[in-house]
Formats: structure tokens, C-alpha cells, sequence
């Protein structure tokens, strides 16, 4: 039976959300005439024949008209009033899509984070397309995966990738829809390692013992209690037959593959072109009369992987490695670690074909404040090695500590680094991770990698591992075990991340909706926090630079802190946690580099939160301060680390403050912290919701008015409600530690005990302040 068709007229007027992403929009008579449903794909034949998602336009559009942004109509090859024939088109899922692209894009996009991009999408070779995802997707299941793939794209390429093109080289014959399961790549480049995995995480079928993830991406550093005693940070595979955790001083027998490693393909791909170029192409730089080094400095969090890379890379190209532990010679003796250093050089240029001498955690042997003389015969050993054609890859998790001699052009001139991974790459180690291991069907590894914020590779095998014995202990007679969801739960509770534990913001379980009251503060922070981490590609579409900060003000104990906790739960970003005066040293110099790795591990673990608690404390007005000036130094690296020369992108400040006039004015203009969000004490309503959510567990009487009881408690602040109740379940334990319930008399003894906190002049002063800033 031939399949209907209708010819319209192209018109160019896309919806906002439909722009670059494979949608047309067509009238709901047409979708009657053509039998479709919203979200089939279509055939569309202009001058050329392409394929798109047809979504119903509004009723009052015109039915003779197929709306169309003009990517489509330059696939279509016809202009805005052109004729396109439109007829359905049978879904047939591709197995297989190649693009290619700016080289800048290829470089940083993983083929995993390509296919997210392309999830929904039908595809016809020879169509361009573009990174912008799907946001009209046949499964919603697959939608929180996809909104991490969209900051993923943000963070990797910045602000362009919303409107870079790529070109579809090869696919299935006609048009076909891209799906988990289609392998993607790039021309001449990487591909995703056979399929993605069900659009939920799951994965039915697999087998293999409950708890026994591959850890391949980096060091077992445990439940994310920090590196292991007598090893190093980024030991390769733990749990993998033949690894051996020596502190570094032998090389694991099997090292893990490039595809093995999501995240990393990018460092995979460039290493290996280096290490190929020099090991098994030196008559063509001969040719051309130049030479290559290969010192190369690889530069990233602890366990995220490093030494697993360098493995991956050398199996890749045919190389030994021979590691060493810098901290382990950085331990001897002047003279016995001079001897070390040499003697492990020596062993690498004795064996037969190329090697790769490996030194991790290297800032320890060449740290940047005391250049000692094991760093200086360091240098020159790493100059003989390079010489003598070794390959020398030195890791670490601190470049900043590192001795900047060492990247020197004839030494470590090459630095690769390896990023925090975010949710979308957090959830591609996941599916590696939990490959050997039975998954319940209720297990959703894309939920468990939005609530791992900060995590790396090793501290999500360890929350496997975490999980995996936790279904043991409660399936110890099962023949079959599998691991549920409420396993990894359980493992959430005790696993945290290595990389953050110093000022990580631990989420609460609460969200904005949670906060009584405060409708416009909450609307506020909703757009100028939570919107800039979660849709930065529409703040790029629409050209405008995102809110770089907020600074919440108001009188003590109205809450402040607890509502950015609130925005904590609900962006579920990475969070910085500091008060202000814990960045203040009586050192010279070392307040402000304080402040530099504040912001530096926030850019690293994009979109981040950063909260700046007793801010005035932190930035006081310049010139006024008695301590000698560091204060000033202090605001002068907070306003470059905000609105300078190296981009800040998808990371928004909040400070807090009770005295938003001793914050120099500086940090309060636009780029900086622009919005200044009063919180005010809260009025009647507002108290007796405070008062239900602290009374939420409280097993009140019910004489127990707390609406009433809002409206007595004038000059209460959010934190004297809550003291109340708490204060009146105090009460009642006095009276008999059997007690059951609070009554309204153990609600009036609390009543006499706690007495408001606000003081009316500074109330009325930051009213005052809140009117002329409106003003």
C-alpha cells in the first residue's frame, strides 16, 4: 500500500525549542491526513531528501505550511517558500552513524556524549546537524541523561558548541533514528564501544558476581577515604585479574583498553598520536629535519584515571611501561633517591622496544615552593630519558603545587588534562563499572549518576563495590543476587568523594519547595542560580551572558544558608562550600591563592555552586582594613576570579551576608555578584509554615495551633521557630521521658523560655537598604 503525502510550502519559523534540532511542525489536519502521531518521523523530498520529527503546531498555524528552521531547509536544499512533499516514515533504528566536524569540536566531544547529542534525532547521510539535543525524545526516561549531555557540551566546548555543524558522512541507507543502541563515532576517530545500554541503566542479562565492578578508570582508593597507605592515587584496576597495588613499583599485567575509559578518549587519542609519532615514525621528523619530545605532564583529580590512560595508551601502541612512585623516592635520602631515579631510567632503556617511564603523583619529587636537589637530578634524568628516545609521562592531581621548570620545552612540554567527570560521563564509567554485574530492573544508573556530584572514576568504583556488598549481605541465600537500586542507595550513604571532601556542600534531602514562604526570593534564585546550571544553551541562543552571582542579604537566622542548601538538592550541581573568614591567612600571598584554587576546582567541576558564606567577612570595603592589606588582596582575586580574563563559565557564586554595606561595591556590579536578593524575616504565614516543617517529625497534640501560633511570634527569625518546637519536645521529655506527644502547654513553657532574636533596628535598616537598591 503506498503511503499518503502531502506537499506544503516550507515556511521558516521554527519554535525557540525546535531550532537545529530535527523538528518540523506541521497542522493538526495534516498529522489527521498523513495518520501520524506527535514525535513520528517524516520524509520530507525538496531538492534533496532528508528526514525529520513531526510535532503539531499550533491550531491557528496554517495547514498549507510546514514549518522549518533553516537547517532543515538547507538539508531539504529549498529556501523559506519552497515546496517539500512530507509522508510518513517507518521507524528503523541506525546501527551505525559517522559525522565529521570542526576538528576543535571532534577534539573535546567523546563519541558518547555525540550520541546523547543525537539521541532522537533521524539522521540521512549527507544532512548536517547539530549538538543542540532532542528535546522532544520518544522514551522520557532517557531525559535527565540527556539534560547532563547538554551541560557536558557546555563545559567541553563553551558557547559555540549551540551553533557548530556537523555533517553526517555515513549511515543506514535512507532515513533512519538514532537510539542507545546505534553506535556513533567520528571520521577517522572514536566510536562508542558497542551498545549504550537500556535509556534507563539497566541492563538485562548481565552476570557475574554481585559487587564485582572493573574498575578500570583509576585508583581503589577505598569508600572514598583518600589514597591507600604505601600507594599511590592512581593505581590502575583493582579487582582486574593480574593488578598488582604495590605503591606503583610493578606494572599490572593487564592494562585496560582505550574503550575501557569514557571521558578520556579525547587524552587517549592525543597521547597515542604522540607516543606513535615517536616510537614507530621518527624517520619522517627526520625527513623533515625536526624531532619530537615526549615529556608529557598528565593533569588531573585523583583517581580519575591517569595512570589507567597511560597504560590503555602504551598496550595501545606497544610499549612497556615502567612506573615509579614519586613519593616513595621523594622519602630516601638525597643520595639513595638520586640512585633510585637513575636506576629506574636505566631499567627502562635496558629492555627491547620502546617504553614509557610512568612517575606518579610527580609533585612530590619536583614540588613548586623548595626546589631541592632531588628535584634539580629529577630534571636531568628526565632530560637523559627524553634523549635517549623514552617516552616520561608524569601525573598528578595538584599542577599547582608542581615545580613550573619541569614543563620546560626540553622536558614535560606536552600537558594533557583530565577533567572532573560530570553527570553524562559519570554515568558512561557507571555503565563500564557495573558491566560484570547483575543489575535489578528498578536500577536507574543515570538517577545515580545525578546524585554523585564530584565523584571520580575510583570513587564510583568503590560505590559499586559499596553497593555490591550491601545486596550480598541481604541476598546471602540467593542463588541468583542482584544488585537494586536501594543498594546503591545505601552506598551513597557512606562513599563520598575524594576529589571535594575539603568544602563540598553535603545535599541535603530538601528542595526549594521545601522553603515556606519567600515566593519572589525563591523565584529569583530560581532564575539566576538553578537556570544558568541547568539550560545554559538557551542563555546561548538568546546571546546574553548567564547571572554570574547572587548575594543573599538579610537579618541573621531569616534563612539564608538553608535556602542555598535548598538550591543545593535542587540543581544538583557540585557544590563549594567556605565561609568567608576560613580564606584568610596571616601569610602573604596566601589568601588569595586560597581564593584561585577555590575558583580553579570549581571550573574543573562545572556546573558548581559556589557558596560564600559570611561574605562581608571575606570582601570588605578596600582601604579600610587594618590588617595589613590582605583584605584587599583578598576582593582584588575574588573580582579577577569573577568577571576576568579566564572565563567562569557554568559556575554561579552565592554569597550571604547580614551587612551587605561593608561588602565593597565592587563585587556588587553587573558580571559579579549583580543580583542582591533580600530575605526578609518571615511575616506571619510564612512562621507557621516554618514552624509545620519543623514540626514535621514532632508528634503534636492536636490543640496544637501552629497557625495561630505564627501569628503570636512577632520578632521571630526562621531559626527561633525552629528552637521552639525544639525547645517544646524539650519540655515535654522533662515532664516524663515516656511522653508521647507535645501539648499547647508544653508549647507555652517553650514560648516562655525563647525569646525573638530579630532587632528591630536592623530589621528596619536592611528594609531600608532593600528599598533604595529597588529604588
Amino acid at each position: 500500500m503506498a503511503q499518503p503525502d502531502l506537499t506544503l510550502t516550507a515556511s521558516l519559523r521554527p519554535a525557540a525549542l525546535d531550532a537545529r534540532r530535527g523538528i518540523v511542525r506541521l497542522h493538526p489536519e495534516a498529522f489527521t491526513a498523513l495518520a501520524l502521531r506527535p514525535g513520528d518521523p517524516v520524509r520530507l523530498a525538496g531538492r534533496r531528501v532528508t528526514a525529520g520529527v513531526a510535532v503539531p503546531a499550533e491550531p491557528t498555524a496554517s495547514a498549507a505550511l510546514l514549518y522549518a528552521d533553516d537547517l532543515m531547509l538547507g538539508n531539504l536544499g529549498v529556501r523559506d517558500g519552497g515546496q517539500v512533499t512530507v509522508s510518513p516514515l517507518p521507524v528503523t533504528a541506525a546501527r551505525r552513524v559517522v559525522l565529521a566536524g570542526p576538528a576543535q569540536i571532534a577534539a573535546v566531544v567523546s563519541p558518547e556524549m555525540l550520541r546523547l547529542a543525537l539521541l532522537g534525532k533521524v539522521v540521512t547521510t549527507g544532512d548536517d546537524v547539530s549538538l543542540l539535543p532532542q528535546d522532544v525524545l520518544p522514551d522520557a526516561s532517557v531525559r535527565s541523561l540527556v539534560e547532563a549531555a547538554r551541560r557536558s557540551l557546555s563545559n567541553s566546548v563553551g558557547y559555540a558548541w549551540t551553533s557548530s555543524l556537523l555533517t553526517v558522512v555515513d549511515a543506514e541507507p535512507g532515513s533512519s533514528l538514532v537510539t542507545m543502541d546505534t553506535l556513533v563515532g567520528w571520521e577517522h576517530g572514536p566510536a562508542t564501544h558497542g551498545s549504550g545500554g537500556t535509556a534507563g541503566g539497566a541492563r538485562p542479562g548481565a552476570s557475574g558476581p554481585a559487587g564485582l565492578g572493573r574498575a578500570e578508570f583509576g585508583a581503589g582508593s577505598g569508600n572514598g577515604g583518600g589514597p591507600r597507605a604505601g600507594g599511590p592515587t592512581d593505581v590502575t584496576a583493582p579487582g582486574r585479574p593480574g593488578a598488582r597495588e604495590d605503591g606503583g613499583r610493578a606494572e599490572a599485567e593487564a592494562a585496560p583498553s582505550v574503550d575501557e575509559l569514557p571521558g578520556l578518549r579525547a587524552q587517549a587519542e592525543q597521547l597515542t598520536e604522540l607516543l606513535d609519532l615517536g616510537f614507530h615514525h621518527r624517520e619522517v621528523l627526520g625527513r623533515l629535519g625536526t624531532a619530537v619530545s615526549l615529556g608529557v605532564l598528565v593533569a588531573g583529580p585523583a583517581g580519575s584515571g591517569k595512570a589507567a590512560l597511560v597504560r590503555a595508551v602504551a598496550a595501545q601502541v606497544g610499549a612497556r611501561v615502567c612506573p615509579l612512585w614519586a613519593p616513595e623516592v621523594a622519602a630516601l635520602t638525597n643520595q639513595a633517591a638520586a640512585d633510585r631515579l637513575r636506576a629506574a631510567a636505566t631499567e627502562a632503556q635496558a629492555g627491547t622496544g620502546p617504553a614509557v617511564l610512568l612517575v606518579t603523583d610527580v609533585e612530590a619529587l619536583a614540588p613548586a615552593d623548595e626546589s631541592g636537589p632531588v628535584a634539580t637530578v629529577f630534571r636531568q634524568v628526565v632530560a637523559e630519558a627524553l634523549r635517549a628516545g623514552l617516552a616520561v609521562v608524569c601525573t598528578t592531581g595538584r599542577p599547582e603545587a608542581l615545580d613550573p621548570a619541569l614543563s620546560g620545552p626540553d622536558l614535560l612540554s606536552l600537558r594533557i588534562s583530565v577533567p572532573l567527570p560530570d553527570a553524562a560521563l559519570r554515568r558512561e564509567q557507571l555503565t563500564v563499572l557495573t558491566r560484570q554485574v547483575p543489575l535489578a530492573e528498578d536500577v536507574r544508573l543515570d538517577e545515580v549518576a545525578g546524585r554523585t556530584p564530584g565523584f571520580v572514576a575510583a570513587d564510583l568504583a568503590a560505590l559499586v563495590r559499596e553497593a555490591g556488598v550491601r545486596a550480598a549481605l541481604r541476598q546471602k541465600a540467593a542463588e541468583t543476587p542482584t544488585v537494586a537500586m536501594a543498594d546503591f542507595a545505601a552506598a551513597l550513604e557512606v562513599v563520598r568523594p575524594t576529589t571535594m571532601a575539603a568544602s563540598t556542600l553535603e545535599l541535603a534531602a530538601v528542595t526549594l519547595d521545601d522553603v515556606g514562604g519567600l515566593t519572589e526570593v525563591k523565584q529569583t534564585l530560581t532564575e539566576s542560580v538553578l537556570w544558568p546550571l541547568t539550560y545554559p544553551d538557551t542563555f546561548a541562543r538568546l546571546g546574553v551572558q548567564p547571572p554570574r552571582g547572587v548575594l543573599l542579604y538579610g537579618p541573621p537566622g531569616c534563612g539564608k544558608t538553608y535556602l542555598v542548601t535548598a538550591l543545593a538538592g535542587s540543581g544538583r550541581a557540585n557544590v563549594l562550600s567556605v565561609k568567608g573568614a576560613e580564606l584568610l591567612s596571616k601569610w602573604v600571598g596566601e589568601s588569595e591563592r586560597a581564593v584561585r584554587e577555590l575558583f580553579r576546582r570549581a571550573r574543573e567541576a562545572a556546573p558548581t555552586l559556589v557558596f560564600l558564606d559570611e561574605v562581608d567577612a571575606l570582601a570588605p570595603v578596600r582601604g579600610q582594613a587594618t590588617d595589613g592589606g590582605t583584605t584587599d588582596r583578598v576582593v582584588a582575586a575574588l573580582l579577577t576570579e569573577l568577571d576576568g580574563v579566564e572565563t567562569l563559565r557554568n559556575v554561579v557564586v552565592v554569597g550571604a551576608t547580614n551587612r551587605p554595606d561593608l561588602v565593597d561595591p565592587a563585587l556588587l556590579r553587573p558580571g559579579r555578584l549583580e543580583r542582591l536578593v533580600y530575605v526578609p524575616p518571615p511575616d506571619g504565614p510564612a512562621r507557621a509554615e516554618i514552624l509545620r516543617a519543623a514540626a514535621r517529625d514532632v508528634p503534636l497534640a492536636p490543640e496544637v495551633d501552629l497557625a495561630a501560633l505564627g501569628a503570636e511570634l512577632d520578632g521571630f527569625s526562621a531559626a527561633d521557630c525552629a528552637a521552639l518546637v525544639r525547645e517544646a519536645a524539650l519540655a515535654a521529655m522533662r515532664e516524663s521521658l515516656t511522653a508521647t506527644t507535645v501539648t499547647a502547654a508544653h508549647v507555652a513553657t517553650a514560648r516562655s523560655r525563647v525569646r525573638p532574636s530579630l532587632d528591630p533596628a536592623q530589621v528596619a535598616w536592611l528594609a531600608a537598604y532593600a528599598e533604595k537598591r529597588a529604588g
